[in-house]
This record gives C-alpha cells, sequence and structure tokens, in this order.
C-alpha cells in the first residue's frame, strides 16, 4: 500500500479532534469523508478504517510510540508510524517518519502483546471490572472480539418489501448480502459498502441495525393494535421494528429526553412509511405519569455503559469512567422504578442494554423485582448475547410481566 499525503493528513486532522478535543468519532469521519469530493470509495475507506484501528488501539500504539495525551501533532504522527509499521506499510520519506525504530516497535508489540490491557487496548480500571463481572476466562474472549470490526447488518422494511425483494435490490445495485439464521428481518453484506446511497435507502426499504439489537422488538412480545411505549427511544431504530411488527397498526409513544434524537426519528420514520408513532419529549415527569397504568407493552432501553459495542464506537473506551458507571447503575434503577407504572395490568415490558455486564442488566432485574414497585411483576425470560459467541453485539434483554391487579 502506498500513502497518499493528503489522506494522512485527514486521518491526523481527525484523531487530533477525537483524542485532545473530545469528539465523537463517528461524527468526526462523516465531516472528513466530506473534505475532498474527488475521494473515491478506496480512500474514503482508507480514512475512516484507518481512524477507527488507532482509536481502537489508542492505548497500545501510544505506549509504543512513547507519547502521552494531550497529543501533539508530532506525536499522532508517530503513532500513525506505528500503526503503519505493525501493518507492514513502507513509510514514505517524509519529515514526520523520519528515524521510526521499526526493529523497536515491532519488538514493543510483542511485548506488550502479553498483557491484556494493552493488547485489547483498554483503560486498567476497564480491564479490572471485566475480570470482576464475567471472569478471566469470559472476559479475554469478549474484550477481543470487541476489538473486531462490525458487520454492517440490514434490517429489511417489512411495511414496504420483503427481505428476498430487498436482496434483490441491493444486488441490483452492487451490493451483496447474505441471510442470517435465526434473524428474520436481517441481511449481513458480504462486504462493506456505502447503504445509504442507494435506492432502497431512500425508499425506505431497510435500516442498519445490529442482528443484536433486532431481537430486542421481538422480545416485547407485541401485536397490532396495542398501545406501546418506547420510553428511551432515541434516535428510533427499535421504535420503527416496533411499529413494522405492528403492522402500522395501534399506537407507539416514542419518548426520549433529547428532542433531537426524537427529530431524527421523525424522519426516518417518513422514509419508512410508518405513521402510528407518537413523540414526546420527557422535560418533566408529567409525560410519563400520565402513561400510567396504560401501556399494553413498554421497552426501558435502558441508557448503559456500551460495553457490548464498543466495536462500533471505539472511542467510548476513552470516554468512560468508573464515575459513569456508578451513575449509570443508579439511573437504571431509577428508570425501572419509574417508568415500569407506565405498564397497565397484565402488560408486559422489556428492559435491555447493550452491556455484557451483569450489574447493569440481571443483577438490575434482580434488584427491582425485590423493590416495592416491582412487587407486581414477574419474571418471564432473559437473554444474555456475548460477542465472542454469536458474532454480533453484546446485549441483554429480560421480559417481565405485570400481574392482574
Amino acid at each position: 500500500m502506498r500513502l497518499h499525503r493528503n489522506l494522512c493528513f485527514a486521518v491526523i486532522d481527525g484523531l487530533h479532534l477525537i483524542f485532545n478535543e473530545g469528539d465523537y468519532a463517528d461524527k468526526v469521519i462523516q465531516q472528513l469523508l466530506k473534505r475532498d469530493k474527488r475521494w473515491g470509495s478506496r480512500d474514503r475507506g482508507f480514512i475512516a478504517e484507518t481512524v477507527y484501528e488507532i482509536v481502537r488501539y489508542k492505548r497500545l500504539y501510544s505506549e509504543i510510540a512513547d507519547v502521552k495525551a494531550p497529543y501533539q501533532r508530532d506525536n499522532l504522527w508517530r503513532i500513525f508510524a506505528v500503526w503503519a509499521t505493525l501493518k507492514g506499510i513502507k513509510l514514505p520519506d517524509w519529515k514526520y517518519f523520519t528515524d521510526t525504530p521499526s526493529r523497536k516497535i515491532k519488538g514493543r508489540f510483542d511485548e506488550l502483546s502479553k498483557i491484556r490491557k494493552f493488547k485489547e487496548s483498554i483503560p486498567d480500571w476497564m480491564d479490572d471490572l471485566g475480570v470482576k463481572e464475567l471472569g478471566e476466562a469470559i472476559w479475554t474472549k469478549e474484550i477481543a472480539m470487541q476489538n473486531e470490526q462490525a458487520d454492517v447488518i440490514l434490517r429489511v422494511n417489512t411495511l414496504k418489501t420483503t427481505k428476498k425483494d430487498l436482496q434483490q435490490q441491493l444486488q441490483s445495485e452492487e451490493i451483496e448480502t447474505e441471510f442470517l439464521e435465526g434473524y428474520p428481518s436481517a441481511l449481513k453484506l458480504t462486504e462493506r459498502a456505502n447503504v445509504f446511497k442507494t435506492e432502497a435507502f431512500k425508499k425506505g426499504w431497510f435500516e442498519v441495525q445490529d442482528a443484536s439489537s433486532q431481537l430486542v422488538a421481538a422480545y416485547l412480545e407485541v401485536k397490532p393494535g396495542m398501545k406501546v411505549v418506547d420510553a428511551c427511544a432515541g434516535a428510533g431504530g427499535k421504535t420503527l421494528h416496533l411499529a413494522s411488527l405492528m403492522e402500522n397498526k395501534g399506537q407507539i409513544i416514542a419518548m426520549d429526553i433529547y428532542e433531537s434524537k426524537l427529530k431524527k426519528l421523525k424522519v426516518r420514520a417518513k422514509r419508512n412509511d410508518v405513521h402510528n408513532i407518537e413523540m414526546k419529549v420527557i422535560d418533566s415527569t408529567k409525560p410519563i405519569k400520565k402513561l400510567y397504568d396504560k401501556a399494553d407493552r413498554l421497552l426501558i432501553d435502558a441508557p448503559c455503559s456500551g460495553l457490548g459495542v464498543l466495536r462500533r464506537n471505539p472511542d467510548a473506551k476513552w470516554k468512560l469512567g468508573p464515575s459513569f458507571i456508578e451513575d449509570i447503575k443508579k439511573t437504571q434503577a431509577e428508570l425501572l422504578s419509574q417508568y415500569s407504572r407506565m405498564v397497565k395490568p397484565g402488560g408486559k415490558m422489556v428492559y435491555a442494554t447493550c452491556s455484557i455486564l451483569p450489574f447493569e442488566n440481571e443483577n438490575q432485574i434482580d434488584s427491582f423485582l425485590t423493590s416495592a414497585e416491582g412487587k407486581n411483576f414477574k419474571f418471564v425470560k432473559d437473554k444474555k448475547i456475548l460477542a465472542h459467541k454469536s458474532g454480533f453485539d453484546g446485549f441483554y434483554m429480560a421480559l417481565l410481566e405485570r400481574s392482574e391487579d
């Protein structure tokens, strides 16, 4: 591979924004890819994949390069040189790469790769927490999988098309996909591609949604005509799936504390031809209290550590901290306590996270069921998904049923 100056500069600029300014990697990459209209798919792929790779292994590469935050541009070039050397890429005769110690880099890599927190490039506290929660053997496998590049998975919008027809449409646009056994609405891309430029996407035939995430809406056991509340809807990936499963019949109330996210859902719903969603911003306790005892089904897709989806958000490793973990535990317990009151007698709810840690998952459910608010609920079933076993995102979901009063 030959390195091109303008592409490498884009990578360095992106790393500066992510490492020093705290910007989110996905947003930074979106901006970078708009920088030069002459860039082809290979150029854009180089920028996106290189930035993500260096973000993913920030600790390991920084240790090998012997640099620390905040990263001056010269230090970012040193990290880039480590990445390139380990990839077997010949460094050009640029001033940034003068005296790059290739042999020393490879030796340090071999040495540090024997230590998990360096090999998988994670903070000490996260490594300690993972071992405590999952045990040494499972954590080692799981965090290794979280450093693998995630597949691109689509969820067919059954309100507008079928999985087979979507596959044929994408094939006509030179995008190959395959079915996934056990995931009735999923198509996996055999090679990465920009699916958002396809006619199929413009027509609302699919959404990009990981296979594990696609299991959550189905877990809620919704039926057409029901009143369903999605209490942490965000931009609405699971909301749209619920609408599809309900055949656009009944009512879905999509709620979130961020109005900006619900506005994105509004755009997506229009493209998907979904018209049974009502959106409500949670700006006080009033919207919640108005729905007490009203919902046939409730989905609490709770805020969490996101340790099940680090493949998609590698920069989260550097944004999270022990204090956040403690705060999120309290938030999850509060949401279960408050939001569960929206479920009517005989109704059901699903509590879900994209975390793999028991204290955010089954432990939260156990605590809720022994609380005053949870005494009217019974545990029906749960599902724990580990990335190293499934090949997809790490997830948890639990189905609870409220007893008839």
